[in-house]
């Protein structure tokens, strides 16, 4: 479940991120005053089982059943995990048009948010695996790989911090960037970690160990990056930093 608004007195307008039909928008009527319906079911990143009846016209999707898998209870007992689960919900909800399916993203989504319940692996750690693997979902991903002027790969650059650019998606060697350049820099091995976590094996991740250098300079080029390609700061970004200091 990506997000809940209130519509009139009694309903609720649900918004799912599905396994088989992508992101759905769905109205629950009378979940506001219903105990029996929806009782105390359609909160925030629950998994659900669900039953919509879809119409022939313009109007959305009603919910009909709803039956709860995965609770998630400590991402919300907890403001620190709430916020970042918010803020990866937020990322899905402002990129994906309804009805496109999405499995990858669904696996993923689920998956940090199971590991963010479990509390075995730092918030940070998760918000970093999501962003990159998020940004290469959606075809964003970036250039981690070699100069994005020159094509020199990133193996063959002395500078221990190598620039990035924002505007054209990548890494920039000494050579080629510009002397306005946003100031971004990632060290080779906060590199190495991106690129680790980027393409392998999901479960192993999840566990990897991130330096508090790496940690700290993945986070800051993410939440630059990601705001950037998506047109503007979400919301829950903003929060997010505030609670986090």
């Amino acid at each position: 479940m990506l997000r809940r608004i209130d519509f009139g007195d009694y309903d609720l307008i649900v918004t799912f991120l599905t396994l088989n039909k992508g992101k759905i928008s769905v109205i629950a009527k009378s979940a506001k005053k219903s105990i029996k319906r929806f009782a105390g079911i359609l909160e925030l990143f629950s998994v659900l089982e669900v039953v919509c009846t879809f119409g022939r016209g313009r109007g959305l999707p009603v919910l009909q059943e709803a039956t709860l898998t995965h609770a998630f209870p400590n991402i919300r007992s907890k403001i620190i995990k709430t916020a970042y689960a918010s803020y990866w919900a937020e990322l899905i909800n402002q990129w994906m048009e309804e009805g496109q399916k999405q499995v990858r993203l669904f696996h993923l989504f689920r998956h940090v948010l199971s590991e963010l319940d479990l509390g075995h692996t730092s918030e940070e750690a998760l918000s970093i695996l999501f962003q990159i693997r998020f940004l290469t979902i959606a075809g964003l991903g970036p250039n981690l790989k070699r100069c994005s002027i020159c094509q020199a790969e990133i193996e063959k650059m002395k500078e221990a911090k190598i620039k990035f650019d924002l505007s054209k998606g990548g890494i920039i060697c000494d050579g080629c960037a510009p002397g306005g350049l946003q100031k971004i820099f990632l060290s080779k091995g906060t590199i190495k970690h991106l690129l680790w976590i980027q393409m392998g094996n999901l479960t192993r991740a999840v566990r990897i160990k991130f330096a508090s250098q790496a940690l700290t300079e993945s986070l800051e080029f993410l939440e630059a990056f990601v705001p950037y390609h998506l047109g503007k700061e979400p919301r829950s970004l903003k929060f997010l930093r505030q609670i986090r200091g």
